[in-house]
């Protein structure tokens, strides 16, 4: 399935309930449920981005969805990236002429 990382900002409503963050994942991963969307992995961090996600969804119509079902919740804003495994992308390479 295909591998997504979700980088997250607070927004001014994300960062005035801060505390509730931890809280917040759980309705997350139901959304991501939803949309046939796997959290994998869910992390703070210090820098540019508040939130790193690796997540996997199917395609990316279902990416797409739950991002946008996330955002208008309203506590953060997010950029999506396609990832690729180290398999993925050495097929990707041998068709690179």
């Amino acid at each position: 399935m295909p591998t997504f990382i979700i980088l997250g900002s607070f927004t001014d409503q994300g960062i005035r309930t801060v505390k509730d963050s931890p809280k917040r994942v759980a309705t997350v991963k139901e959304i991501g449920k939803k949309h046939g969307v796997t959290v994998t992995q869910m992390y703070w961090t210090l820098g540019q981005y508040d939130i790193v996600a690796v997540l996997e969804a199917p395609d990316d119509a279902a990416i797409t969805a739950f991002g946008l079902s996330v955002g208008k919740i309203g506590n953060v804003r997010t950029q999506t990236l396609r990832a690729y495994s180290a398999d993925d992308i050495k097929g990707i390479l041998g068709k690179v002429e």
